[in-house]
């Protein structure tokens, strides 16, 4: 079955394939202090408890990216990044709302995430989306300064 959903600035939702690693590791790694491997995305494309969707155009240009796990009846945000040049468009939007229709066909009924607190526009589209805070982990997140961020815990019910 093909899934595919709409996105704004003419992409798609679709997806992740295999050969998508070495991409998503590229914007993971524009995005995050520490960006992870592109072995480390291998390995998520490979399990079959991660759902990974990604934001492309009709030539398959990734332009963000949502990966998820799932276990048993909850699921959770592993990460989600879209590239620098298509932030404030909508695209983390998109990307979380195929996320959260292709999971109304899973065993999942609950999604945690953690973020940056100090990371106002991320929180601002998880309050949108109907996520809370539920707890905090102070020093989660390495900052390139040799400091730690705290990162809030949040959780949404999925239906």
């Amino acid at each position: 079955m093909l899934k595919f959903w709409m996105a704004p600035g003419g992409l798609h939702v679709e997806p992740a394939e295999a050969s998508d690693a070495r991409e998503l590791a590229r914007i993971h790694a524009l995005s995050f202090y520490r960006g992870w491997p592109s072995t480390e995305f291998e390995s998520f494309l490979a399990d079959r408890a991660c759902l990974t969707y990604v934001a492309c155009d009709a030539r398959r240009r990734i332009s963000g990216f949502a990966l998820i796990r799932i276990a048993a009846d909850e699921s959770e945000l592993l990460t989600i990044a879209v590239d620098p040049k298509w932030r404030g468009k909508g695209i983390g939007r998109a990307l979380m709302d195929a996320v959260f229709a292709d999971l109304m066909l899973s065993p999942a009924r609950r999604m945690f995430l953690e973020v940056d607190e100090q990371n106002a526009s991320a929180v601002r589209l998880y309050k949108a989306l109907g996520f809370e805070a539920i707890s905090k982990r102070k020093g989660y997140y390495p900052r390139p300064d040799g400091s730690a961020a705290t990162a809030l815990v949040m959780a949404r019910d999925l239906g």
